[in-house]
């Protein structure tokens, strides 16, 4: 008993462990790894309770704050569960504490805590998949967070211009400078922001969203509260998704005051800039070598010039016949240039035309096959009218063309049926999670019903000719088989 007492305790540190820190997308890389190993531990634990040959159900106690001084009467042992981290969170996890719990309930909890972890690994595929999301997570953990950046503008309005220090003075002005561009960098943010978690739908937006307003802090997706709303922390905070959009509401009341009064400092400064200084009127010194150095110079300026002038008389002929050299030459690498573009071209489309030979193919397969029409197609735009492949160019880019609109139609069918995967399993995963963490709930139950359905739908839409289309079908058997199961519950 002891070994699964050590392990039970583990718990908490453990289910801490299943959250997704939003920043670089190495980082999201690296959290993959450690939530595996936490899906892992629960297993493992899970495990030991099965095995486990007891005559009474034992009890374990789980605390708050502090292990229980007095465990309940009718446990056989107790196992005691500090406070990891968070309160709030622990709570939401464990549900209301300090309380008791059966080893049978902490098993069923389990399974929750490891459908979570499908969850946010599912999430952390998505983002990773996305180029240009990676791009911006990544450039987002190079800068500040919105509250950090606002409070660093709000602190240049103390400044106390210097106007006896030039030197001090200068750093002073490129100070109000930057904060004016950053209060109007912080405006564009918060527009940002703001359309990206309340306008839009769509959880890839939303996360955006939040890893601009968190800045280089990041976040982490940490539990769904009982609204399924997301609770994230970042800074040392536990927040759901509606605390930030109160956030930046506040920080957009604010900003336009903001930016009014770094304009108001900066007109200030420049109006003391450019305060006129009393004049000092002096009279010219006499300089004795003045003059010889006029006159000087006059006479041999005169030498220089006609020197110059025969110069000029004799290069005039060279000068003349170097247009035409040049034109020639550029003639020529005109021409070597069309012909190389025009091979080259060739050359991809026949690289092109192999790689989808005998359908169907991977979605990556269509793109790569897109991109090779696509570059083959501005090779042979380049290729100039006077040229002797023009002609032979213009014929080819009508076919290039025609091949790269059919391909890029493959694309587009086969990109949204590989997208209609990966959302009906999402939703698969999210209504296993809503079913094992409020199994009894009958409105859970009906939204976890919902997502059977949205699933199956997503699934119906994936066309037979697609690559993706086996695996649709195969998954659509069993999802339409959740769906009966729920249904008959329901009733």
């Amino acid at each position: 008993m002891a070994d699964l007492e050590t392990l039970v305790n583990e718990l908490p540190k453990i289910v801490h462990s299943l959250r997704l820190n939003i920043g670089h997308s190495h980082d999201i890389m690296q959290q993959i790894v450690m939530i595996n190993h936490g899906q892992d531990q629960l297993r493992n634990i899970q495990e030991k309770v099965k095995s486990s040959q007891l005559k009474k159900s034992p009890t374990t106690t789980v605390a708050s704050l502090y292990p229980v001084q007095k465990p309940s009467k009718n446990a056989d042992y107790t196992v005691y569960i500090y406070k990891y981290d968070y309160p709030g969170l622990l709570t939401a996890k464990f549900g209301k504490l300090p309380a008791d719990i059966a080893l049978k309930e902490i098993q069923a909890k389990i399974d929750v805590w490891i459908d979570w972890g499908d969850l946010i690994q599912a999430i952390a595929a998505d983002i990773l998949s996305d180029i240009n999301l990676v791009q911006q997570l990544n450039i987002d953990a190079n800068h500040d967070s919105i509250p950090a950046t606002f409070q660093a503008v709000e602190e240049v309005l103390k400044i106390q211009l210097d106007l006896d220090k030039p030197r001090i003075l200068q750093q002073q002005i490129q100070q109000i400078i930057q904060a004016q561009e950053d209060s109007l960098k912080i405006k564009e943010r918060l527009e940002f922001i703001f359309d990206n978690i309340k306008q839009s739908h769509n959880l890839l937006s939303i996360l955006l969203g939040v890893s601009s307003f968190c800045g280089k802090y990041g976040f982490a997706i940490e539990w769904l509260d009982d609204d399924q709303e997301l609770i994230i922390s970042g800074d040392g905070r536990l927040q759901e998704l509606t605390d930030i959009i109160n956030d930046c509401e506040f920080y957009q009341n604010k900003i336009d005051s903001l930016i009014l009064q770094i304009s108001s400092l900066r007109v200030k400064t420049e109006k003391k800039l450019l305060k006129p200084k009393s004049e000092q009127w002096k009279l010219p010194k006499y300089n004795p070598l003045k003059k010889f150095k006029e006159q000087t110079l006059t006479h041999y300026g005169g030498i220089i010039a006609a020197s110059l002038l025969a110069l000029s008389f004799g290069s005039w002929m060279i000068k003349a016949e170097i247009p035409q050299l040049q034109q020639i030459h550029f003639n020529f690498n005109q021409e070597e240039t069309a012909i190389a573009n025009f091979k080259a071209a060739q050359n991809l489309g026949l690289e092109a035309s192999a790689l989808v030979q005998s359908p169907p193919h991977p979605l990556i397969v269509w793109q790569q096959a897109e991109s090779k029409w696509q570059e083959a197609i501005k090779l042979l735009e380049n290729i100039s009218e006077n040229t002797s492949v023009s002609t032979r160019a213009k014929d080819k880019l009508i076919t290039y063309r025609f091949y790269h609109t059919i391909i890029s139609q493959k694309v587009i069918v086969e990109k949204k049926a590989v997208n209609n995967l990966e959302t009906a399993h999402k939703l698969a995963i999210e209504a296993n999670f809503f079913i094992q963490s409020s199994p009894h709930s009958f409105s859970v139950r009906e939204k976890a019903k919902d997502k059977w359905q949205q699933a199956i739908n997503s699934l119906k839409e994936i066309p037979d000719n697609t690559f993706v289309y086996q695996q649709a079908k195969e998954t659509l058997l069993n999802y339409q088989a959740n769906y009966r199961e729920i249904s008959k519950n329901l009733e």
